[in-house]
């Protein structure tokens, strides 16, 4: 087991950190338990050609872009991109948005060659891919590096649309959303400094993420913690720099839905729909008793890997399991019983 060291822990809000994440929901709706045709229907807002700009932003930005909304000065809502976003030159903008930093030069120079030639070769794309996994990138998409050298061969052009797109999201959408989620981040904000005060980062990090225990995975010397109402119940990483990491966690609270004027709150519905099912429940079962692997699991299970995986994305999703990170290959998972007890509890309160 790697040694774990006490990080120094910094805080940060905004709701331009949930304006990224809620394209990323919005475009993979299904991983955060959101029914696709509200998705569908808030993309709709948009016209064709903005809603094909957002889903090429969201493809090429790998995550949320932490290291530039962290250096923006306060407030950090949506605004303050725009505006930002408005006084980088055009084809500039995607330098920002996808974690590329000037001071990788060899990167910098590549990118802006194919700004350059409006066209890339497969010189340029074994390159970038090779990038992608010094970047933490390896597990995206095999299409990414294409669509990433295809953006920058029309940086200019993307850049003008990019920035039309985001405006455009944010008056048919985000702002009324903006509004309404501030003060869930100020109270998860408060509330979670309080709490680091008292508890250890490893202990700390558990209740933030909802059932991730780590061990040496986290020995940046500083983290920043940040709420996002978007993200709930997953978590997000990024670095800002060599010594910073960032980590979004969930601030929507268990009793509210992200869909205006659902009444069923999606903590309640996520349980319920996870434990409908009966591979789901016999899985809990085995997790009761002792802590396993997945590949023991899916011996026991007799199910292949891609399925149990699926089974157990829908526990995490609902809160029922802990995820605990022992290596980057060893993950154990152990029942979350709590969250059953908490479920009897919102179930009762729905319904009276």
């Amino acid at each position: 087991m790697d040694e774990f060291n006490e990080p120094q822990i910094f805080w940060d809000i905004g709701t331009a950190y949930d304006l990224f994440v809620s394209l990323h929901v919005l475009h993979n709706p299904s991983d955060f338990g959101l029914r696709p045709s509200w998705a569908a229907g808030v993309r709709s807002r948009l016209n064709n050609d903005q809603r094909k700009t957002l889903e090429e932003t969201n493809e090429i930005m790998g995550t949320i872009p932490f290291r530039w909304i962290f250096s923006l000065p306060e407030p950090k809502d949506t605004a303050s991109i725009l505006w930002a976003l408005s006084k980088i030159p055009p084809a500039e903008r995607l330098l920002p948005l996808t974690n590329i930093d000037r001071k990788d030069t060899e990167v910098y120079e590549r990118l802006k060659q194919v700004e350059h030639r409006k066209t890339w070769d497969d010189e340029d794309l074994a390159f970038v891919r090779s990038r992608m996994l010094e970047w933490d990138y390896g597990r995206k998409k095999a299409k990414y590096a294409e669509k990433l050298l295809d953006c920058w061969a029309n940086a200019h052009e993307f850049g003008e649309k990019m920035l039309e797109a985001l405006d455009s999201y944010y008056e048919a959408f985000f702002a009324e959303e903006e509004r309404h989620i501030f003060p869930a981040l100020k109270d998860a904000y408060d509330e979670s400094s309080e709490m680091a005060e008292k508890i250890s980062f490893p202990d700390l990090f558990e209740r933030l993420s909802r059932g991730v225990k780590v061990s040496g995975l986290f020995n940046a010397p500083e983290i920043v913690l940040i709420p996002s109402y978007w993200s709930t119940p997953l978590i997000f990483f990024g670095d800002i720099d060599q010594n910073k990491k960032a980590i979004l966690f969930g601030a929507r609270p268990d009793d509210v839905s992200l869909v205006p004027g659902e009444v069923v709150p999606d903590t309640l519905l996520r349980i319920l729909k996870a434990i409908s099912d009966p591979t789901r429940l016999r899985i809990l079962r085995y997790l009761t008793k002792e802590e396993l692997t997945q590949a023991e699991l899916a011996r026991r299970l007799r199910l292949r890997a891609p399925t149990l995986t699926h089974h157990l994305r829908a526990l995490r999703l609902a809160g029922l399991v802990y995820l605990k990170v022992e290596s980057q290959r060893e993950q154990l998972y152990a029942a979350r019983l709590e969250a059953i007890s908490g479920m009897y509890d919102s179930l009762k309160n729905f319904l009276t």
